[in-house]
């Protein structure tokens, strides 16, 4: 499932064509995807400019001038294209064709830009719902939601206070949506090796007995913002589905220190160790035992 690098590529590449642009039409072209379209879902849509788009977690967030706000979720295989007027492309080093086969064409939204962004979406796992921004307090999607981990009030401080009880593993803590937003199975993986934490740590550990921040935690935090920045850059990764609004790869995954490289060589310099993978929480973890402690 799409992270958080992976959503914020893609809202960076429908900003220039939405952001500021009115929703001349809206299409619905299946009753449902993971769960049902409201029944005013285009009708709260269409005519509506688009006042901004944001990134909540794993959520696109676009702010509508009524007052409402369009919630939006990839899910497993949903993607976004823009077409333009001219068919313009914008192929790069890791670009692939898309297929022509519209059949998972789900959504469609015509932009006064001028262009047409279109949901893709296979499996259907992705999501959408239209919520007034008075309501988004208390949307059961949203309420829970912890700090975003790129935020300015995300430290070493507020993470160590959310940990400072927990007695489940380090990893289990960072995947936990209530203790930090956005953050899946690679990045964790990825952020804990840089920051040389072992997985299995007890989460407690970044946490003094009067509440401070130690050192792990103040590493991690550090680890987990230059990921994150890097895999932005990047354009996310791309293991299956993940495309950017042009069609192309990220390709954040030639740069896994840890990631998939079961059996590979350590990349942490002096180290040798050798990345070890093993199954945690029903997902699979990937580390170096020899400076992962």
């Amino acid at each position: 499932m799409p992270e958080l690098p992976e959503v914020e590529t893609v809202r960076r590449g429908l900003q220039p064509v939405m952001e500021g642009a009115k929703i001349v039409v809206a299409e619905a072209r299946r009753p449902d995807l993971r769960f049902p379209f409201q029944p005013d879902f285009v009708a709260r849509l269409q005519g509506q400019i688009v006042t901004g788009l944001g990134r909540r977690a794993k959520y696109l967030m676009a702010d509508l001038a009524s007052g409402d706000v369009l919630l939006m979720h990839l899910g497993m295989s949903g993607s976004f294209r823009v077409i333009k007027p001219d068919n313009e492309a914008a192929p790069g080093e890791f670009h692939y064709p898309r297929g022509k086969d519209s059949t998972h064409d789900h959504v469609l939204f015509r932009m006064s830009s001028g262009a047409d962004i279109v949901f893709n979406d296979p499996r259907r796992f992705g999501y959408m719902k239209v919520i007034a921004r008075s309501a988004l307090d208390d949307e059961p999607l949203l309420r829970d939601l912890g700090p975003e981990p790129l935020g300015n009030e995300f430290d070493a401080a507020m993470l160590a206070s959310s940990c400072q009880d927990k007695t489940t593993s380090l990893k289990a803590a960072l995947l936990d949506q209530r203790v930090v937003a956005g953050l899946g199975n690679i990045y964790v993986c990825e952020a804990l090796h840089r920051s040389h934490l072992s997985p299995r740590r007890i989460a407690a550990t970044l946490s003094t007995k009067k509440g401070e921040s130690t050192d792990h935690a103040k590493r991690l935090v550090g680890a987990i913002h230059t990921v994150l920045n890097d895999a932005i850059k990047a354009g996310g990764s791309s293991l299956r589905d993940h495309r950017q609004t042009s069609g192309e790869l990220g390709y954040f995954q030639h740069s896994f220190k840890v990631y998939d490289r079961e059996g590979e060589v350590c990349k942490t310099p002096r180290c040798g160790g050798t990345i070890k993978r093993f199954t945690q929480n029903g997902r699979s973890t990937f580390w170096c035992p020899k400076c992962q402690k």
